[in-house]
């Protein structure tokens, strides 16, 4: 946390100048002694103690002006040394953490091929599956979307033909839209029809 100022042109000016005669003695004393330290640092409780004087002195200098040109003197902080334990124990748990994420993405794996009959078997099931999966969400939205249409429109429409037309209709849109989807997502390729 800051304490001190690097001293600017103007506060050393104002020292050496004898624009700050008014000041008691000892307060110059110390502004002089802290202007001569290495650095020019001064200390925050010396520039407390010029600014009340100011103030008793009713001087036409401001501590804001005596301090144009000054730095706020921020102390470097020192960094601890790590300790070798800690560090030796972040290592191993860094490899811990690599290793488990390896294995992770290599535990579906093998060495080997399956070119048995199983596997195809295997394989065409999982094709078929995914087929009627899209198939049953295909109905189950053209069927929703039939549903939503016909008792929503009970408040637009009195008659029950213009309710199942509408509903005819936006199930139809619904549906050649997921048809559409349903396609481009078999085919594979999504920029390709």
């Amino acid at each position: 946390m800051a304490s001190a100022v690097r001293a600017g042109q103007r506060l050393r000016q104002a020292v050496e100048g004898g624009e700050l005669a008014g000041l008691p003695a000892g307060l110059r004393t110390e502004l002089e002694a802290a202007l001569a330290s290495e650095g020019a640092l001064v200390p925050f409780s010396l520039l407390r103690g010029l600014h009340a004087a100011l103030r008793e002195a009713e001087s036409p200098l401001y501590l804001h002006e005596l301090l144009e040109g000054s730095e706020i003197h921020l102390p470097e902080v020192p960094v601890p040394p790590r300790n070798p334990e800690l560090v030796a124990r972040l290592e191993r748990i860094k490899a811990k953490l690599a290793n488990e994420e390896y294995r992770r993405m290599t535990r579906n794996i093998t060495g080997q091929q399956m070119n048995g009959t199983l596997a195809k078997f295997g394989r065409q099931v999982r094709s078929v599956k995914a087929v009627v999966i899209t198939i049953f969400n295909f109905i189950v939205t053209v069927v929703a979307a039939f549903a939503c249409t016909y008792l929503g429109s009970q408040y637009v429409f009195a008659e029950t033909a213009a309710r199942v037309l509408s509903a005819v209709i936006v199930a139809s849109v619904v549906g050649l839209a997921e048809l559409y989807v349903m396609v481009r997502t078999l085919e594979g390729d999504l920029g390709k029809l």
